[in-house]
């Protein structure tokens, strides 16, 4: 038995979703796989003003996800991987949920949106760097058909995934 998937929107981030970023993800378990402790406002600023000039640029980002209410619950999107390890200048499709939106399906339809938007820019294959002892996110790409293409071990020790999916 297949279940409904929820309906979310995906929009370019504005100035305001920062603060809505920064609150909706201001809980330990959602930032348990980014660092482990939350954010600065500033962090927020700064990613939402580079999300908008990558749409600009590239036509795609990390796009703030709303659900059918208009709330704020997230992002998720692709960008460049721009770390000196890993699969440095590929494109990176990623998610990220508050906590209250968990185990909905949320990430599995923004994945699958972003998926469409980026082949539409003309992406030809994504990546999708994953902590090892991220189940959630492994189970998204599995349902985005990812193949697990290299594992490996990050600068500061943490085993991770790295998944990839061909156009």
């Amino acid at each position: 038995m297949s279940r409904v998937l929820p309906a979310v929107d995906l929009r370019v981030p504005t100035h305001e979703d920062a603060l809505a970023w920064h609150g909706v993800f201001d809980h330990p378990d959602v930032m348990e796989f980014h660092g482990g402790a939350s954010a600065d406002l500033s962090v927020y600023e700064e990613l939402t003003a580079r999300q908008r000039r990558h749409e600009a640029e590239r036509g795609f980002c990390l796009w703030t996800m709303t659900d059918a209410a208009g709330d704020v619950i997230g992002f998720t999107g692709a960008q460049p991987w721009e770390r000196e390890w890993g699969p440095t200048g590929e494109i990176e499709i990623g998610w990220r949920l508050g906590r209250a939106y968990w185990g909905q399906g949320y990430a599995t339809t923004a994945a699958h949106l972003t998926l469409e938007r980026v082949r539409a820019a003309g992406i030809p294959s994504v990546v999708a760097m994953v902590d090892a002892r991220n189940e959630r996110s492994i189970a998204v790409t599995r349902r985005l058909g990812m193949e697990l293409a290299e594992t490996f071990v990050t600068p500061t020790g943490k085993q991770g995934h790295c998944f990839r999916l061909e156009f």
